[in-house]
C-alpha cells in the first residue's frame, strides 16, 4: 500500500502539487500567527515589565478639580498610610512643578512661538516642566518609553537637589553629568499659590533623550524642556516640604505573590478620602497600548484559526473531487481482495506524502515571510490607533507632551520568530484537520460495494 501511495503521488503530479501548495500556504499563515502572539507576547512582557502588579492613585476628576493648574493634590500622609498598609513593596509618587532655568536658554521651535503671544513668552520665557519624583527609574516617562536615561544615573530615594535634564538641553547650554544650575520658583505659575521665590541650585546627575511624537503648541510641552528633580526640590519650588507638598500621583508595586484585585479591594478599605481619589490599575494608563496588543492578537488569531479552517475546507473539497474520480480504482482494489482498511491507509499516505514536504516548505516560507507580516499587521493596527487619536487629540483640543504620549503609547516593533514549538502546534492541529478531512471524502466510497461504485462510474 505504500509503495501504490508513493507511485499514485508521483504519478499525479498536478493534483498533488495543487495539494501541497494549499497546505504550505495555509501551514505558513498559520504558523506566522501563532509567532507572532509570541513576538506580541515578548513585546508586551518587555513593555509592562515595570508596571504588571501595580496600580496608581490619581484624583478622581469628576469630583476632584486638582491644583489651579489642573495637576494632582494627593496628600502625602494618604500616600504613607497605602506604604505603610503592609500590602505593597516598594513606591513612586511624583509632584508636578513649574520653574525657571536661571542663566540658561530653553528650547523653543517656530511652532512654539507661533503659538505663544508676548504676554506669555515674557513670563514663562525660562520656564521648564518639573516632575518630582523619588524614583526616577519608575517615572512614567521612563517607564512608557517617552524618556530614556543616555547619561549619569536615575535619581533615588536619598537624593537631594539632584535633577536629570533633556540632551538638547544640555548641549545647546554646554551643561554635562556633574554640572549645577540653578531653577527658581515662577510667579505667574498658577500652582505657585504660595507665591513662593526660592532658587535651588542643583546638580545634574544624569541626561536623558527622547522627543515629541506630536505637536507641541508650548515650549513646556517639549520633551527638551522637561526637568526630573528629587522631590525634595520639587517640593520647595512651591514653598513646600516633602510632607507638606501635594502630588500629582503614586503608583505601588504590590509583592509577586499577592493578587493585585484583592489589594487594591483592601487599599479601599484604608482610612482616606475615597471620593477624591481613584484606585487603577497601572497597565489601564496605557489603554493604546493595550488596544495596539489586542488588535495585534486578533489579527493573529485570524491568521492561525483562518489558516487552519480554509486549509480544510480546501483540502476536503480536493479530496472529495479526487477520491470522486477513483472509484473505479477502489472498486478494483475491492475486487482482488484488498481491504477498506489497506485502501484507506494507502489514500493516508498519499496525503503524508504530499504534507510532510508541504510542511517543511512552510517552515523555511514562515521564517521568510515572518517579520514582514508582522510588520505589516503592526502597522495596520497602530495606524489605525494613531489616526484615532489624532482625531480625538482634535476634537478635544488636548495639548502634547511626555505625559500625552506616554498615555497613547502603542507598540513599536514585533520580534517574529518562527521556532519549532510554532512548526510543533501546526503540524499537529493541521495534521488533525487534515485527517478530518480525508475521513469524510473517503468514507461515502469505501462505505460501497464494488457493484455500487462501477454503476456510479457508469
Amino acid at each position: 500500500m505504500i509503495k501504490n501511495a508513493l507511485a499514485y503521488v508521483t504519478r499525479k503530479r498536478l493534483k498533488s502539487l495543487i495539494i501541497l501548495l494549499v497546505i504550505t500556504a495555509m501551514a505558513t499563515l498559520s504558523m506566522i500567527g501563532l509567532s507572532i502572539k509570541d513576538a506580541t507576547n515578548r513585546a508586551a512582557a518587555k513593555t509592562f515589565g515595570n508596571i504588571t502588579n501595580s496600580f496608581t492613585m490619581e484624583i478622581n476628576r469628576q469630583v476632584n478639580e486638582g491644583t489651579p493648574r489642573g495637576g494632582g493634590n494627593i496628600r502625602n500622609e494618604d500616600i504613607n498610610k497605602i506604604v505603610k498598609s503592609g500590602h505593597v513593596k516598594d513606591y513612586v509618587k511624583r509632584i508636578g512643578a513649574v520653574a525657571d532655568l536661571v542663566g540658561y536658554d530653553i528650547i523653543r521651535t517656530e511652532a512654539t512661538n507661533r503659538n505663544e503671544d508676548e504676554e506669555r513668552i515674557e513670563k514663562f520665557k525660562s520656564t521648564v516642566m518639573v516632575t518630582g519624583v523619588n524614583d526616577s527609574s519608575k517615572e512614567t516617562k521612563f517607564v512608557s518609553g517617552a524618556f530614556r536615561l543616555v547619561d549619569g544615573k536615575h535619581l533615588e530615594k536619598t537624593d537631594k537637589n539632584k535633577v536629570l535634564i533633556h540632551k538638547d538641553l544640555a548641549e545647546k547650554n554646554n551643561l554635562k553629568v556633574g554640572d549645577k544650575i540653578k531653577i527658581k520658583s515662577n510667579k505667574y505659575d498658577a500652582d505657585n499659590e504660595k507665591q513662593a521665590d526660592e532658587t535651588i541650585e542643583v546638580e545634574i546627575k544624569g541626561i536623558f533623550d527622547g522627543h515629541n511624537k506630536g505637536g507641541a503648541s508650548a515650549a513646556v510641552e517639549l520633551y527638551e524642556n522637561n526637568i526630573i528633580s528629587d522631590i525634595d526640590t520639587a517640593a520647595k519650588l512651591y514653598g513646600n516640604t516633602e510632607q507638606s507638598a501635594v502630588y500629582q500621583d503614586a503608583t505601588f508595586f504590590v509583592k509577586g505573590d499577592k493578587n493585585l484585585d484583592k489589594v487594591i479591594k483592601n487599599i479601599k478599605g484604608l482610612d482616606i478620602d475615597w471620593n477624591k481619589y481613584s484606585l487603577v490599575k497601572s497597565t489601564s494608563n496605557y489603554p493604546a497600548l493595550q488596544e495596539s496588543i489586542s488588535g495585534i492578537y486578533s489579527s493573529a488569531n485570524k491568521l492561525f484559526v483562518g489558516g487552519i479552517i480554509f486549509a480544510g475546507i480546501v483540502v476536503s473539497l480536493l479530496l472529495f473531487l479526487w477520491m470522486n474520480s477513483r472509484k473505479k480504482e477502489v472498486a478494483v482494489l475491492l475486487s482482488i481482495g484488498r481491504t477498506k482498511n489497506e485502501i484507506a491507509i494507502q489514500f493516508a499516505s498519499e496525503l503524508i506524502f504530499v504534507a510532510i514536504p508541504a510542511y517543511i516548505i512552510s517552515f523555511f516560507a514562515a521564517g521568510a515571510l515572518g517579520k514582514v507580516i508582522g510588520n505589516k499587521v503592526l502597522r495596520s493596527v497602530t495606524g489605525g490607533i494613531a489616526d484615532g487619536i489624532a482625531k480625538e487629540s482634535a476634537s478635544s483640543g488636548l495639548g502634547g507632551g511626555a505625559e500625552v504620549d506616554g498615555f497613547n503609547k502603542t507598540l513599536t516593533s514585533l520580534d517574529v520568530i518562527i521556532d519549532t514549538r510554532a512548526f510543533i502546534y501546526v503540524v499537529l492541529f493541521m495534521t488533525m484537520i487534515l485527517s478530518i478531512s480525508l475521513i469524510i471524502s473517503t468514507y461515502r466510497i469505501l462505505r460501497k460495494r464494488p457493484k455500487e461504485l462501477l454503476i456510479d462510474v457508469k
